[in-house]
């Protein structure tokens, strides 16, 4: 029997990945990580569903979550897009992931490779979408915190980085080619 020198092509969902949207808050990850689960046929997770009561209610209030607060979260998060790749091959998800220790702390609980994209916005296009979404928990005033707490991900991260001054469906192409 001859040996095929193309090898089969495998699925992403068979190798299991997770592809993890990040940024401040109102940049559009939900948006673009809906669109991408939806591309990729698998389950998109939203990070702020995994916050607890208290940090919902303290962010509500205007005060900005420290690491304390926040490694919880980050914990619950990576444990259900574990549970979700173990389950469905692939896993999108929305998170901010602003630093480096959270995205490692991330990588770790999740266990197989993770892709970052990170969102970059103008601070002015920020501040009107925060007005834009009504009865969300997040209010405008925590952006500057948020923006001074982002660490960009390093070359060594591997991560993309999208400026969303085009149509989300352009930055959910660019993110498919580069996921392969």
């Amino acid at each position: 029997m001859p040996i095929s020198a193309d090898p089969a092509p495998v699925s992403p969902k068979a190798v299991g990945r997770a592809v993890i949207v990040m940024g401040v808050s109102g940049c559009g990850k939900s948006t673009l990580g809906a669109m991408l689960a939806q591309a990729l046929d698998c389950p998109f997770l939203e990070g702020d569903s995994y916050h607890s009561a208290a940090a919902v209610e303290k962010m509500r209030g205007g005060e900005a979550l420290t690491d304390e607060d926040r490694w919880p979260w980050l914990d619950r998060l990576g444990a259900a897009i574990a549970g979700t790749v173990t389950a469905q091959g692939v896993a999108v998800a929305a998170c901010s992931a602003l630093k480096r220790a959270y995205r490692d702390r991330l990588r770790a609980a999740i266990g197989v490779p993770v892709h970052f994209i990170l969102l970059d916005n103008d601070r002015d296009e920020l501040l009107a979408r925060l007005g834009n979404r009504p009865g969300h928990y997040m209010p405008a005033s925590l952006l500057d915190s948020q923006l001074a707490t982002l660490e960009p991900p390093s070359p060594e991260e591997g991560a993309m980085i999208l400026t969303t001054n085009v149509p989300a469906s352009e930055l959910r192409d660019r993110a498919l080619a580069w996921l392969g």
